[in-house]
């Protein structure tokens, strides 16, 4: 699955799709893979303020656990509670339905564009 151009991404395999001062975040797709079959997710509360670089969740799987971090810094506006419910959104539709948290941005770090994350996984 190509890595939509529009989104931002980070090192950590995150996705942001920026509108204005919030983004919607989610795993990307090399990520989901190699995740394998997600089958729990855990999700920062509504009203949590995250820090850029720490862990806000977690995404287990048959194989292993993964864990979220935060893109950007910032307040947690809206979780998916779809994703929570039907963990497997994530595999089906990562760059979708499989959406994990809406964040308000007070800072962003520097990220990666479409092209740069794909040189990274090679995918």
């Amino acid at each position: 699955m190509a890595n939509p151009s529009h989104l931002k991404y980070t090192e950590e395999h995150e996705w942001l799709d920026i509108n204005g001062d919030s983004a919607t975040v989610g795993i990307t797709a090399y990520a989901a893979e190699k995740l394998g079959d997600v089958v729990y997710v855990e999700l920062p509360k509504v009203g949590s303020s995250i820090n850029a670089g720490t862990v806000v969740g977690e995404i287990e799987s048959t194989k292993s656990v993964g864990e979220l971090y935060a893109p950007a810094s910032g307040t947690v506006v809206e979780v998916n509670d779809a994703v929570v419910a039907s963990p497997e959104l994530v595999n089906e539709d990562p760059f979708g339905a499989g959406w994990l948290i809406k964040i308000s941005i007070t800072d962003m770090p520097a990220l990666l564009e479409a092209d740069a994350y794909t040189a990274l996984t090679g995918e």
